[in-house]
This record gives C-alpha cells, sequence and structure tokens, in this order.
C-alpha cells in the first residue's frame, strides 16, 4: 500500500510485525531447546539447530510466539467487509486466489524446496538432489514452512465471503458496542479475555498446545485453529467501524494507556515465563491438580497475548503520524518479505554452523542479511510485471 494510505498506521505495523517473523525465525537455531531430528528433519525445532545457545532468545521467542501470529490474523481481517463491498464477492475470490492461494501453493512450495536442502543434508550427508525432491513429498510430507499462514489466511477469507450476507448484518451494531468501549479499557480487555480464553484453553487442553496437523502443505496448529479464528473475526468486527475515529481513536482511553499496556504485557509476560515451574512442582506435590496447573498457566497466557497485541496496536496508533521512505518500502515489500525469507534465514544459519562465534551474534547476522535479502529480493521481484500486479 502506499504511503498515503489512511490507515498508515496498520502498514507499518503489518511490516514491523513481518520484520518481527524474521527476527524470530532467525532465532530458533540458537534456542536451548532446539533439537534436530535426523530420522525425518520435519520433527526438528527448527530445519537448522546449531550447537551455540542462549537462553536468552528462549525468551525471546517465547514471546513472539504467544502474540504475534494471533495479530497478524487481526490485521489480516481488518479490511476484508470493505473489499467485498468494492469489488463483489465473485471478484474478491478471484483476487484473494490470485495474492494468497496460487502463491501458497506454487511460490510457497519452491521456496520451501529451497529452504529445507540445508536440513536433508544435515540429516544425510548427501546432494542428491532427486532424491531431496522425493524425500522431501513422501518422507517429510511436503513440509509448508511459513506459508502456513497465506493458506489459512485464504479460508478465513473464504469463510466470511460465504457467510457475507449474515456477517454484515451482525456487524451493523458492532460500532455502538466498539464505541463504548474505547472509552472502557478494562472492559474492552477483560471482554477479550473471556472470549479469547473460551476460543484457546479448552481445545488446546484437549488436544496439546503444541499440536499440529493437516494434509500436505494444507499444515496448521490444531490448539490454536480457534484462536487465529477468533482474532481475525475480532479484526473483521473491528474493520466494520470508523475505528480510527472510534475504537483506536488517539482521544480514545484505549489508546491513551499505551503506557499501561505496554507496561502489563510485560509483567504478565514475566509471570508466564516464570510460573511454569512453580506449578509443576505444586502438581507434584499434589497441592494443585495438573488440570488446575494448566488452567492457571494458560489464563495468564491469554492474558500475555491479549495485552501484548493491543500495546503494539496502540503503539503504532499513537505513533504513526507521517510516512517515512524506507518505512513505505518495507510496508510495500513485507508480503513478499514474509514469502522468501525463510530460505535466507536457513542457509545463513547452515553456513554459520562451524562459525566459532557466539549464539547472540549468529542470531544477529542471520537476522540482518535474512532481513537485508528479502527485502532487496522482493523490490526485484516487484519490478515483474506479474509479480507487482498480484503481491
Amino acid at each position: 500500500m502506499s504511503s498515503s494510505n489512511r490507515n498508515l498506521w496498520v502498514d507499518y505495523l503489518r511490516s514491523s510485525i513481518t520484520v518481527l517473523v524474521v527476527a524470530h525465525h532467525s532465532t530458533l537455531s540458537y534456542t536451548t531447546f532446539a533439537s534436530f531430528n535426523k530420522t525425518a528433519y520435519i520433527l526438528s525445532t527448527h530445519p537448522v539447530v546449531d550447537t551455540k545457545r542462549w537462553i536468552g532468545l528462549d525468551i525471546f521467542v517465547n514471546f513472539n510466539d504467544i502474540f504475534f501470529m494471533s495479530l497478524m490474523f487481526l490485521i489480516g481481517g481488518l479490511f476484508l467487509m470493505k473489499s467485498v463491498c468494492k469489488k463483489g464477492r465473485a471478484t474478491f475470490i478471484r483476487d484473494r486466489f490470485y495474492r494468497l492461494f496460487i502463491p501458497f501453493l506454487f511460490l510457497g512450495t519452491l521456496l520451501m524446496l529451497i529452504a529445507y536442502f540445508p536440513s536433508y543434508y544435515l540429516a544425510h550427508e548427501s546432494t542428491d538432489v532427486l532424491a531431496y525432491v522425493k524425500d522431501f513429498f513422501v518422507v517429510e510430507y511436503w513440509p509448508v514452512g511459513p506459508p502456513w499462514f497465506i493458506w489459512m489466511l485464504f479460508l478465513f477469507n473464504l469463510l466470511f465471503v460465504w457467510f457475507y450476507s449474515p456477517l454484515q448484518k451482525a456487524s451493523e451494531k458492532t460500532g455502538i458496542y466498539f464505541s463504548v468501549l474505547k472509552d472502557k479499557p478494562f472492559v474492552f480487555f477483560s471482554i477479550l479475555f473471556c472470549l479469547i480464553w473460551i476460543l484457546y484453553v479448552p481445545l488446546a487442553y484437549k488436544v496439546g498446545a503444541g499440536t499440529w496437523t493437516g494434509l500436505g502443505p494444507f499444515d496448521f496448529q490444531l490448539s490454536r485453529i480457534f484462536l487465529y479464528f477468533g482474532f481475525f473475526t475480532l479484526g473483521f468486527l473491528i474493520g466494520e467501524t470508523d475505528f480510527n475515529n472510534e475504537l483506536f481513536s488517539t482521544q480514545s482511553a484505549i489508546v491513551k494507556n499505551w503506557r499501561l499496556w505496554i507496561l502489563f504485557s510485560l509483567l504478565v509476560f514475566i509471570v508466564v515465563t516464570i510460573i511454569g515451574k512453580p506449578l509443576i512442582l505444586l502438581e507434584k506435590n499434589n497441592i494443585l491438580t495438573e488440570f488446575t496447573g494448566w488452567l492457571i498457566y494458560y489464563s495468564f497466557y491469554i492474558a500475555s497475548c491479549i495485552l501484548s497485541c493491543i500495546a503494539f496496536l496502540t503503539v503504532f496508533r499513537k505513533f504513526v503520524k507521517t510516512g517515512e521512505t524506507w518505512l513505505n518500502s518495507l510496508s510495500e515489500n513485507a508480503y513478499l518479505i514474509y514469502f522468501v525469507h525463510y530460505v535466507f534465514v536457513i542457509w545463513c544459519q547452515f553456513l554459520l554452523l562451524n562459525v566459532n562465534i557466539s549464539a547472540i551474534t549468529k542470531f544477529v547476522v542471520t537476522f540482518i542479511v535474512a532481513l537485508s535479502l528479502s527485502w532487496i529480493t522482493s523490490s526485484l521481484l516487484r519490478k515483474i510485471r506479474i509479480v507487482r500486479k498480484y503481491l
């Protein structure tokens, strides 16, 4: 989007979260919990795992993992209804098909084939490309990598277009509710907490918090399917209102309290970080049941997710006033950066395996190189006419 977009702060927020995604993946070789499975590298915690580790990166990874994809889905729903109204359902579906599904299936697969080759080499010590391709599709079952977000976003778009008419009628009253909530930040948070808790905690307890499932590249985190759909729905409902002048007006109590959102998000995340071991100890001593411990931990987890999302939203709404050339460029290239960055992240981590420097230095090098090359690649790809048209 151009720098003249009236929702410039949303554009900058989206692109900043994309940068955070690149940083997140750049850390995963160097966390203390990283492990590599030579039998099936898709079962590894990350495609390339280094011997250099730093626990500080664990904290960074956990902080991101709690909230940033939820926020991405919220942003993904913000302009849905306005786009459908402008284009019509048929044209909207066609555009989403070309912009999301086709790039996911073909560009995503090609990029993941390039990205995962170092994993195959580390597992088999072979550079046989044909054997690798066969292993990729048959043994590893077509690893999806970061593009999983793209196909799920496409699916959510289809679901909302399918139920377009009833949703349009139901959303007509949301402006009134959000208009009231804009000056009641605690009530706003409490309502979100209850709704998101219901969408996430029971299912996560039932299937396991880290459970993924799917067929081929259509892979997703089962425990978070309702969580992500809930945030996407929230984005859709907010987007149906004049949120720049209502819920996220710079004069609303929600935005005015941006400092408190940051403070509480950090405090609650600290609780999430330190509460795990004490709860396990209480369970072992039969002071708490496993179920009670789960409820306590994931209640703080949900609070951390919501608080971090609101903190990012309010900070960007508060401080993004005018466009900057380099931020405009980042915003314009964010979608393709998301697509291509994994290739540069994995190969950079692979090339740094035998370099004797600290984990934090390797992370910084990987992040800077991957982001820079992704940005350059995206800028070059966007010069291609068909890419510029659809991506």
